[in-house]
């Protein structure tokens, strides 16, 4: 094995188990065989390491989500493309991936929990994001720009909850059942797209707020 990719494994395992915060390098090094040079020359320094780890199976994701946005808008010829496509294309991939590599799964729950998806997701998703937030909004004209804008916090806020730990919410419910990655992510899909098409909310009047 390639003393890049043996590196990778190896941060990928220890993060996975411990956070990102709790492995350093020293620990990186002595358990992959190699040397502090080693990760220099292929890294330079420990988030650049991170980065890499997350490209190595983020790339080939979002390289096919927009493949497979590409044919559908084609295949739609100008019309909108129908709101449960889109999320087809933008989580198969991610559930493809995910059930074939669980260990990288826990690498992002852990980056979750320490607060370090944001800024994942602006560096390696947000061309990708772009485009499926364009699609989206073209397939749901008659709601509003501000709700659209939440609906998508929902999303997004929903997808962190579901990769970090879905079934930890609510205190003593299904806690003896096995639940697959794709199992999960496909509930969460059916629940997205019944919420970008339900019926747009109505605020409550200031006055009957006060009240209440």
């Amino acid at each position: 094995m390639a003393t890049k990719d043996k590196i990778l494994d190896t941060a990928e395992r220890l993060i996975a188990n411990q956070g990102f915060a709790a492995t350093s390098l020293r620990q990186i090094i002595g358990e992959a065989g190699v040397n502090l040079a080693a990760v220099h020359y292929h890294f330079g320094s420990k988030e650049e390491l991170l980065d890499q780890l997350i490209l190595r199976k983020i790339t080939s994701v979002n390289e096919q989500r927009i493949a497979r946005l590409d044919a559908l808008e084609s295949e739609a010829d100008g019309r909108p493309v129908p709101v449960d496509r889109v999320l087809a294309a933008f989580f198969e991939p991610m559930i493809e991936t995910g059930s074939r590599n669980p260990q990288f799964v826990k690498v992002m729950a852990r980056l979750q929990g320490e607060g370090l998806i944001p800024s994942i997701m602006q560096k390696h998703f947000r061309s990708t994001i772009s485009r499926f937030v364009r699609a989206l909004r073209l397939a749901l004209p008659d709601v509003s720009q501000e709700e659209f804008f939440w609906r998508l916090q929902f999303m997004f806020g929903a997808m962190s909850r579901a990769v970090s730990d879905p079934v930890d919410f609510v205190p003593g419910m299904l806690k003896d059942e096995r639940h697959e990655f794709s199992s999960v992510i496909r509930r969460l899909m059916v629940f997205l797209a019944a919420g970008f098409q339900a019926p747009a909310s109505m605020e409550m009047p200031q006055e009957q707020e006060v009240q209440a």
